[in-house]
């Protein structure tokens, strides 16, 4: 496996469906909710290990593969040895998140409970290890990310 990837860990709301949506790359786009569930209400027991599978098994194929901010998502990919990017809004930025989260039509109660749980996914993320850290400021995206992360690289 020699070829060069990057698999980014993006919260909600940043901006990865967008971006695969609007860069012809080779982009994975990968929703957790297709591995993490059999059908509405029925968890799937095989998660998140049936997830990891699939982010392994994508790595060949794609130069980033965005994926879930889920905590057991991250456990995984540490315990699979898989570095990656988490990419996170500054913990402020509640309010900006809350309104995308509606703008973008998420449904009620995904963005109560974001509403309710913020502060602890953001502690969580914040002491994640494992991954590199990039947290994001008002009005940046994954995109802002990746523009820079390129400029750097050239």
């Amino acid at each position: 496996m020699n070829k060069k990837y990057e698999i980014i860990s993006g919260f909600p709301g940043i901006g990865k469906t967008y971006y695969k949506q609007n860069i012809n790359n080779f982009i994975l786009d990968s929703d957790s909710s297709r591995f993490s569930w059999i059908k509405k209400d029925e968890r799937n027991l095989n998660f998140p290990k049936n997830y990891i599978d699939h982010i392994k098994n994508s790595i060949p194929h794609y130069d980033l593969i965005l994926i879930s901010s889920h905590k057991i998502v991250r456990e995984a990919l540490v315990s699979n040895n898989l570095f990656f990017t988490l990419i996170f809004p500054e913990r402020d930025l509640k309010e900006e998140y809350i309104l995308r989260f509606k703008k973008r039509g998420s449904p009620q109660n995904f963005i109560n409970m974001m509403e309710k749980n913020w502060e602890v996914f953001i502690d969580e993320m914040e002491n994640q290890k494992g991954c590199k850290i990039i947290k994001l400021k008002s009005h940046q995206f994954l995109q802002t990310y990746l523009r820079y992360k390129n400029k750097e690289e050239k």
